[in-house]
């Protein structure tokens, strides 16, 4: 009897407030969650978790090489997962990045990632904190803490310099645009760590070259990269 007064009230407030997908906005079957099935399907997937030498990968040099690096999806402008990554940074919807790190983590927790030791996101600098409300990549940071039972570590780095927006700059300016930007203040916290960085996308991988560049200078660490979407050629 419970559960058939749970089911109407349930099916009642859906009427009211139907769930929707993230993607492409049409109504959520019951047993559908962020994305409809459709959607889940059409995911441009980059599968650069199945290969370790990937585009990704290859952003960094030689001599800094992550462990394992991947991003879920090809960015595609005008396409339906463009809007993902907008609804997140842009649109006030940071559960749409916990949903996606947790679709994204339950890919690939099986495989080489797992042997992770915690969790970073990018930080923001707190004035960029204040404009948006949130860290869209400690969101997504979130929802893969909750699939592979990793710490988020959002305390032993910090962004000191303020940057603008990386979106319109060539690939040297935004190196320089980042350079130095990052500190680690808690470095215990990450001494013989593995430390997995997530961020929303990566296009010349700038931010996470820099923000790996800091962490490196602790003490045997060493890190792994993966990124929502990736604004990379196929």
């Amino acid at each position: 009897m419970l559960k058939l007064i749970f089911n109407f009230i349930s099916d009642f407030f859906g009427l009211l407030f139907p769930r929707t997908c993230i993607a492409c906005e049409n109504n959520l079957q019951k047993a559908e969650t962020s994305l409809c099935l459709n959607c889940l399907y059409d995911i441009p997937r980059t599968d650069f978790h199945k290969k370790k030498d990937n585009p990704v990968a290859n952003l960094f040099n030689e001599n800094m090489k992550p462990e394992y690096a991947s991003s879920f999806f090809y960015f595609e402008k005008g396409s339906k997962f463009q809007s993902v990554i907008h609804k997140l940074k842009y649109h006030n919807q940071p559960l749409v990045g916990i949903e996606m790190g947790k679709l994204f983590a339950s890919e690939i927790v099986a495989g080489k990632f797992s042997n992770i030791d915690i969790i970073i996101p990018v930080p923001l600098h707190p004035k960029k904190m204040k404009i948006r409300g949130y860290n869209q990549s400690e969101m997504l940071a979130n929802g893969f803490s909750e699939i592979f039972c990793k710490e988020v570590d959002t305390k032993s780095v910090i962004r000191t310099i303020f940057t603008d927006t990386q979106t319109r700059k060539s690939k040297e300016e935004r190196k320089k645009n980042v350079s130095s930007v990052f500190k680690v203040v808690n470095p215990e916290n990450l001494k013989n760590k593995h430390i997995l960085l997530i961020d929303d996308v990566i296009t010349t991988g700038a931010t996470l070259i820099s923000l790996a560049e800091t962490i490196l200078r602790v003490e045997n660490t060493k890190f792994s990269i993966v990124t929502l979407a990736a604004a990379i050629d196929r």
